[in-house]
């Protein structure tokens, strides 16, 4: 199968080295770039028509990012007759409805595993067990960019403007880090994670989310001091045809398998009716790891496998599931009946649900826009230094 990859930046360049040198069954025949690269002015061209119009291409993979003009590019293929694979969870989670409908009608393949997790086999498996069973829950680490912050942070007590400073210099983090450390990045793909795992379409504002740009190296060191750590997670949870999700910064157990995630890692994990709990981990983003995927998406493309129905009913959303106490950092008076205890500088809320905490946030904010708020695993909760 002849394909077409549009950007040549470290996604697309990662995809063009896995389909070169593995990908048995795909051939890349163009490569959509601003720049043509000396040497490969046969390939590289900055004229999407002539992919378009050429026959012989029958899928494209967009590697481009953003919404436009990747969009416009994907619709346009899928219009001819393309099959398309992206990495790009913005636009996947923005237009999922869209995107699926148009690939149904003109009966091609829509794939978008490297969309969340990048080399990580998620979505793949994710698809694959709910074949066979029903999916509970959802958990985990999604953004490499955050938990090498935090991880930064806890072993070398350095403060966040650093840890970030440091994941710009290393190439985790964009010079505009705001998608990641305000955990929009995770919410879409909490939100695709979460669509494809209940049959139920999720936008991004389904998932109330918070990040962890004002989260300070004494709120670790406290956190640290106790046993626990931080992690930014998803969750996303399915009772009677019922679907909450969110993403917040989260308090664990070193002991427990998210807390020992170290760097820029990724760890996501399923809980299943009957399978139980399934964790993936590895590298979340990456040239070579989600390049890689890219390919994969394309080889099951060119030998038909692994393609399962996509349900795209609405979601009911229902955000008092999952109850939970969270740990506050606020200069903000808070009403009396939400705390549970006091801390220095801080407070243990009472149970509260992603809804209710949402709502407090919006007051505090407006007094202390530098609060920061995490939720409390159980087996922290449970603490009694805490209660």
């Amino acid at each position: 199968m002849k394909i077409a990859i549009l950007g040549f930046g470290v996604v697309g360049r990662g995809a063009y080295e896995a389909i070169l040198h593995h990908a048995c069954g795909v051939q890349v025949k163009r490569i959509l770039d601003l720049r043509v690269p000396e040497g490969m002015e046969d390939v590289v061209t900055t004229d999407y028509n002539t992919i378009l119009n050429d026959p012989e291409i029958e899928a494209v993979a967009e590697a481009i990012g953003g919404l436009h003009p990747a969009y416009e590019y994907i619709t346009r293929a899928i219009d001819a007759g393309k099959h398309v694979v992206s990495a790009n969870k913005h636009l996947i989670c923005h237009y999922y409805r869209d995107l699926h409908e148009r690939a149904a009608a003109r009966g091609v393949d829509l794939r978008f595993t490297p969309s969340v997790g990048g080399g990580i086999p998620w979505l793949m498996n994710l698809r694959r067990t709910k074949r066979c069973d029903r999916i509970l829950s959802l958990c985990g680490i999604m953004n490499g960019t955050t938990n090498y912050i935090l991880d930064s942070m806890l072993t070398r007590g350095i403060d966040f403007s650093d840890a970030l400073k440091e994941a710009q210099a290393l190439g985790y983090a964009e010079a505009d880090p705001s998608a990641d450390i305000d955990g929009l990045d995770v919410q879409r793909k909490c939100a695709i994670s979460a669509s494809i795992a209940f049959d139920a379409v999720l936008t991004e504002e389904d998932v109330p989310t918070f990040g962890i740009r004002h989260i300070t190296k004494e709120d670790v060191a406290r956190f640290d001091a106790m046993g626990y750590v931080c992690k930014l997670m998803a969750f996303a949870e399915e009772r009677d045809g019922r679907i909450t999700a969110s993403v917040e910064p989260y308090l664990l157990p070193k002991t427990a398998t998210e807390g020992a995630v170290r760097t820029n890692f990724n760890c996501i994990t399923l809980v299943g009716e009957r399978v139980g709990r399934l964790s993936f981990i590895g590298q979340g983003a990456g040239s070579a790891p989600t390049g890689m995927a890219l390919a994969e998406d394309l080889i099951d493309i060119a030998t038909a496998n692994g393609k399962t129905p996509v349900s795209l009913t609405p979601a009911v959303i229902d955000g008092t599931i999952r109850p939970h106490m969270y740990y506050v950092r606020t200069s903000a008076k808070l009403p009396s009946a939400c705390i549970l205890h006091r801390m220095e500088q801080a407070i243990i809320t009472k149970p509260m649900t992603p809804a209710d905490i949402h709502a407090l946030y919006t007051t505090i904010q407006a007094t202390d826009p530098d609060a920061f708020i995490a939720g409390l695993d159980p087996d922290v909760a449970s603490d009694a230094r805490l209660c």
